[in-house]
């Protein structure tokens, strides 16, 4: 299994620039220009109030989203703005219903509403969601009450053994098919690595792969473990360019069917096995561990039982790596993606994953944080789904495609504003002396 995906509430401001000897920015698309159909001006005017109860409710809403720089229209033709004068972009929300689901619980309804039709968005997607979701993190005056009661109605679901299995199948057994359509050739549904910003998808999904192998070092002949496969790319990569074997672990079916045809297509069958079993049953010792996009899955309270299983599985001069999406301090998935997209999944802080580490005495060796490449990453992906758009609707239906478009484009508006980040950890065993003296064999070539 494989992922790294999307969250909540956000910081109040944009990253801060990136210093002067960082790589420049790559452009990005341009939002579409706005044209705006006229809109009836009907109001159903309540006395004293200048407009409708309905009107009132969104200027609240607003309000609350400290004014953020997109247009409002409701059903019944009336319009609210925010501060900025040329609007980014323009929602559209269809009913009363809609209104007041959307004011209750925001954090899942803007997804339930937007899937359905309900909500319409007129400009750019992520362009609008970094707007949201900035203004949603200076949020104020909602009841605390209110929002300890939507906590305890979104209670993820649990990853047990069988329930780890039921989550991932809901989303990752959805069909090759339809993931080939978007990821690229290699099928890696993680973050990609740019060295150069302006670099193509698949080239950043290799130099990914490289980078990941570099820093454990991994020489010919060595074993190397792998927790969360996916479909094989890197398990198959790491075989092919460092010689190492390789035993990969996964428990979607579709995913281990599809890497064990390419290691036979490959020639690499008797250096990689592809393992259809959960983590916790990986046996053996090995040389390096490494799990790309799989501790999202995990749950923070399996955290401990994970670096035990790696303390089982890994020699004493062993290394290990852990490729994750994280955030700056803990808090719950969003509703909607954990629903609807993500079942069981959360991104841990670097505090919560300590806990991996520590629990065995595991020396952190590096860190390093890959935010502003899964942005990009992300946007890659975005384009070829949009590309895709009714080739995928023929597979499913035209709801599963504007649910996984707003999926998509919160992903990148949650990495561009600072609520998720790409934390690679590299570690040893706490008396290793087994480790690189600089960073000379990273960036070196």
């Amino acid at each position: 299994m494989r992922s790294e995906h999307s969250g909540s509430s956000l910081p109040a401001s944009s990253p801060s620039p990136l210093p002067s000897h960082s790589p420049p920015t790559p452009p990005s698309p341009s939002p579409p220009r706005l044209r705006f159909a006229g809109v009836p001006d009907r109001r159903h005017v309540v006395p004293g109030t200048g407009g409708s109860i309905w009107r009132w409710m969104l200027c609240r809403i607003m309000e609350e989203l400290a004014q953020p720089p997109f247009e409002v229209v409701l059903w019944t033709g009336e319009r609210v703005r925010g501060a900025a004068s040329e609007p980014v972009a323009r929602i559209s929300i269809a009913s009363a219903s809609a209104l007041v689901r959307l004011a209750l619980d925001p954090h899942l309804q803007f997804g339930e509403l937007y899937a359905s039709g309900e909500l319409e968005v007129d400009g750019d997607l992520p362009t609008l969601l970094v707007e949201i979701y900035r203004g949603a993190f200076r949020e104020r005056g909602r009841l605390p009450w209110l929002r300890a009661l939507a906590q305890r109605l979104h209670r993820a679901r649990s990853n047990s053994l069988d329930g780890s299995r039921e989550n991932i199948q809901q989303h990752y057994d959805l069909g090759n098919a339809f993931y080939a359509e978007w990821l690229g050739e290699t099928m890696a549904y993680t973050c990609a690595y740019y060295p150069d910003p302006l670099g193509a998808l698949d080239a950043a999904q290799v130099a990914k792969m490289d980078h990941v192998c570099r820093k454990l070092r991994l020489q010919p002949g060595e074993t190397l473990v792998e927790a969360g496969c996916g479909w094989g790319s890197f398990a198959l990569h790491a075989a092919r360019t460092c010689g190492v074997r390789v035993r990969a672990f996964n428990i979607s079916r579709e995913q281990v069917v599809h890497a064990r045809r390419l290691a036979r297509e490959a020639g690499l069958a008797g250096q990689v096995e592809f393992v259809e079993d959960d983590y916790r049953n990986i046996e053996g010792r090995h040389d390096a561990f490494v799990s790309i996009g799989m501790l999202e899955h995990v749950g923070v309270e399996n955290f401990p039982a994970l670096g035990e299983v790696i303390h089982r599985v890994l020699a004493p001069s062993g290394r290990g790596l852990i490729h994750t999406i994280g955030r700056t301090r803990p808090q719950p998935m969003n509703p909607w993606i954990e629903r609807r997209i993500f079942p069981g999944a959360r991104p841990p802080s670097l505090g919560e994953m300590m806990s991996i580490f520590e629990s065995r005495e595991f020396a952190v060796v590096d860190v390093e944080n890959l935010r502003l490449h899964y942005a990009r990453t992300l946007a890659h992906w975005l384009e070829r789904f949009d590309a895709a758009d009714a080739r995928i609707e023929a597979m499913f239906d035209r709801r599963f495609v504007r649910m996984w478009r707003l999926y998509l484009a919160g992903s990148i508006a949650s990495f561009r504003t600072g609520d998720l980040q790409l934390y690679q950890v590299l570690f040893t065993a706490r008396g290793s002396d087994d480790i690189a003296w600089t960073r000379a064999h990273l960036y070196g070539r």
